[in-house]
């Protein structure tokens, strides 16, 4: 019989809780980012197949996101979705609420602007509407739109 391995136990325990505690605080993140996708998404109506592609890239590309199953994204992102859809001016609240305890972290903020900027870029619908909406969260996050111009364009 030989020693007992309490020393990896110790070591896997630990990486467990700094992994949780990783996702706890990255959770309004998230929420900021699937609420902001979801208000860029719907504004021209609808979401297109080509917005939930992008939105899946997104949460496979971003660091701060990869921590996350892909598929509780995508709930938070449907469900904010569905309750813009059903009850614009409540949805858009809450979607708004949940970008708001994210936007006092300028690093967080522009994360959220550059994501907003691909979920619109990835075609389909109109540009109009999704410009718009980009703009007012930007508004929201405490981001001149104007540094985006260049990035705005493209969605047209």
């Amino acid at each position: 019989m030989g020693p007992i391995p309490i020393r990896s136990d110790v070591t896997r325990i630990a990486d467990t809780f700094r992994e949780a505690l990783v996702r706890h605080r990255r959770k309004p993140l998230l929420r900021a980012a699937m609420a902001a996708c979801a208000l860029v998404a719907v504004s021209d109506g609808r979401v297109r197949f080509s917005e939930r592609v992008r939105l899946d890239q997104i949460l496979d590309a971003v660091d701060k996101l990869r921590i996350f199953n892909p598929h509780e994204g995508v709930d938070l992102f449907d469900g904010h979705v569905e309750e813009i859809l059903k009850s614009p001016q409540n949805g858009r609240e809450k979607a708004l609420r949940a970008i708001a305890a994210v936007s006092d972290d300028p690093e967080s903020a522009t994360l959220l602007a550059r994501i907003c900027l691909a979920v619109g870029q990835a075609g389909g619908g109109e540009a109009l509407p999704k410009k718009i909406e980009i703009v007012k969260l930007c508004n929201c996050l405490g981001i001149d739109p104007a540094t985006l111009n260049s990035d705005l364009r493209y969605l047209d």
